[in-house]
């Protein structure tokens, strides 16, 4: 079996779908991995890493013409056109915003597995890369805004007086934003955060953060705990209810996803109107389709 691993060609992307520790693995195995030449350049895994574990340094067109091909990024309908026909395709794919792709696969009598629908199941914690990744990027999220407000999070007290913390809200309270969550609180900052699932409300308490209650029904969320769509006149409620804790807010991370859904809108360009200058707004959901809409 070949294992094919492209470099990634969505803009900004850094992440190499296998690590050399990984693909140690996968050639001890007896697997032979083509690794495309640059592949892990930008997560800092030289080529040379991938041949020292056994991994052949290809073009393009050997990474993609492999067996099972793997990716972070979903591929381009272009890039489908390049795997070998019958073949094992993996990577996150998000299906229903990108129909294009998919039915570019079943021309090709591509088996994919989309990451972004494996189960959050106990037997599948081990394939659950949308959680790992969530995490990461709740993380991130809370650095990059510090970055850019201009503000110091914490409440600093100095001899020319003190400084009062950032204020920071949270829309979205699943594994991205809780860990958003505890990341703005243990750099200090003072936390609201939302969601459309009263049950989530012990956790976001938890964290040191509270909780802004919208008056949703357990209704609002599916049998596995994920959120569900909600109504057009529950979301224009939402909206009311969070107008006053947007304008107050230093930073605002938005995380809110239903699953094969566009993203829920949650901020709305009056919103962002209302906001203090110099204010910051990091949607984690933009590729989704954005819970914020920029003036």
């Amino acid at each position: 079996m070949i294992i094919g691993v492209p470099r990634e060609s969505a803009s900004g992307e850094t992440r190499v779908a296998f690590i050399p520790e990984i693909v140690g693995k996968w050639t001890k195995g007896g697997a032979e991995v083509h690794v495309q030449k640059g592949a892990g350049d930008a997560a800092s895994f030289l080529d040379e890493a991938y041949t020292a574990v056994g991994a052949r340094i290809v073009g393009k067109a050997e990474a993609f013409g492999a067996d099972v091909v793997v990716k972070v990024q979903r591929p381009t309908v272009e890039e489908v056109a390049k795997l070998k026909t019958g073949g094992f395709y993996v990577s996150f794919v998000y299906p229903v915003q990108n129909l294009d792709v998919v039915k570019a696969l079943v021309d090709r009598k591509t088996t994919c597995y989309a990451m972004d629908a494996v189960p959050r199941i106990s037997r599948a914690q081990t394939m659950d890369a949308l959680s790992s990744m969530a995490t990461v990027a709740g993380y991130k999220a809370v650095l990059l805004a510090a970055v850019k407000q201009g503000k110091f999070f914490p409440m600093l007290t100095t001899a020319a007086g003190t400084i009062a913390p950032a204020k920071v809200l949270i829309l979205g309270a699943g594994v991205a934003g809780l860990f958003a969550i505890g990341t703005a609180r243990r750099l200090g900052a003072v936390v609201e955060a939302y969601d459309v699932r009263p049950a989530v409300k012990e956790q976001v308490e938890s964290l040191g953060a509270k909780f802004i209650d919208a008056g949703m029904s357990s209704a609002a969320e599916d049998k596995g705990g994920y959120a569900k769509e909600q109504s057009a006149e529950d979301r224009k409620r939402a909206q009311e209810i969070l107008a006053k804790h947007i304008a107050g807010a230093d930073v605002i991370i938005t995380t809110a996803l239903v699953p094969g859904k566009q993203a829920p809108r949650l901020v709305t360009a009056d919103h962002v109107k209302s906001m203090k200058p110099g204010s910051v707004v990091v949607d984690i959901a933009a590729k989704q389709g954005r819970n914020s809409k920029p003036t």
